[in-house]
């Protein structure tokens, strides 16, 4: 356990680094072409690092804000609040904060920077569909997401990603309102710039990356806190059960974005399981491992 909790720092600060290079090279992209490789290079640095350091304290907030969660009134989830104590005790963790997402479609997830500034969220059609053990096991899996320090890296992701998004799409917003024009050579359409080429592909395969890098940072973490979530229940079948009654229902997460979507316990997007003509290629933008899979590797447990 301590081991693997070295491993997920040591990885949240690979990705923080991989999304500052990313942002790095479409500032290149965008100097290549208007013409100013420099100033864009050092603006796009400035602002990855602005990011990164304000994701690792605010990230949290963001994900919390953009999911529309609100703090669980302890005497109307009193059942909620009793489960969460009860498996902080067992884990000897601190107990989170607990949040209540207005949302039908049952679904969890946990946010934070460390297990002592965290918090988990759950929806209400999780709560009106599981029972308490089956609670109990989503519970215990988000806790185990805490434990293991999965939340810092997935927090992160939920701001770089935006983050790189973002600019790709203002870049070629403004190439589009400034008529395709490249500054430094004054010809339309950079002709004559062949780096304007690579910087417009840079633009449109950036978003690409990150988004296959969040779903890379997503899946095995997935796998090892349903794992962790046994070892803290001692109870598999609470969790096989919840995640067989995830797997039936077909809702959408309407709280959900993509940015968030691989801090869920399940996939909360719509098409999910629609692998289309090229599986492969579909299969490395999904946040989760299939639920199939998850549910018999509990079951050898």
């Amino acid at each position: 356990m301590f081991d693997l909790i070295r491993a997920n720092k040591r990885r949240s600060a690979v990705l923080v680094a991989l999304f500052v290079i990313v942002t790095v090279l479409m500032g290149a992209a965008i100097g290549a072409i208007f013409g100013n490789g420099l100033v864009f290079t050092l603006v796009a640095l400035v602002i990855s690092a602005a990011m990164a350091f304000g994701s690792y304290w605010n990230a949290h907030k963001v994900a919390l804000a953009v999911s529309r969660a609100k703090p669980a009134d302890p005497e109307r989830y009193a059942r909620l609040h009793n489960l969460v104590e009860g498996l902080c005790i067992a884990g000897g963790l601190p107990k989170p904060g607990v949040y209540i997402i207005d949302d039908p479609a049952p679904n969890a997830f946990a946010t934070g920077r460390n297990p002592e500034h965290a918090a988990i969220a759950v929806t209400t059609g999780l709560l009106e569909q599981m029972n308490r053990v089956e609670l109990e096991g989503v519970v215990a899996h988000e806790l185990s997401h805490i434990r293991n320090y999965d939340i810092l890296v997935s927090t992160l992701a939920v701001t770089l990603v935006g983050t790189v998004a973002l600019i790709s799409d203002m870049a070629i917003r403004t190439m589009w309102w400034n008529g395709g024009r490249v500054s430094r050579s004054g010809d339309r359409g950079g002709g004559s710039n062949p780096l304007a080429f690579v910087g417009f592909a840079m633009l449109i395969v950036a978003p690409i990356v990150a988004k296959i890098m969040q779903a890379t940072i997503s899946r095995r973490r997935e796998t090892l806190a349903d794992v962790s979530a046994c070892q803290l229940t001692r109870y598999p079948p609470g969790l096989i059960s919840a995640l067989e009654k995830l797997k039936e229902d077909t809702t959408v997460t309407h709280s959900a974005s993509t940015a968030t979507a691989h801090l869920w316990i399940e996939q909360p997007m719509s098409g999910v399981g629609d692998a289309g003509r090229l599986p492969a290629l579909h299969r490395m933008f999904d946040t989760h491992p299939p639920l199939e899979e998850r549910i018999a590797l509990l079951r050898e447990l």
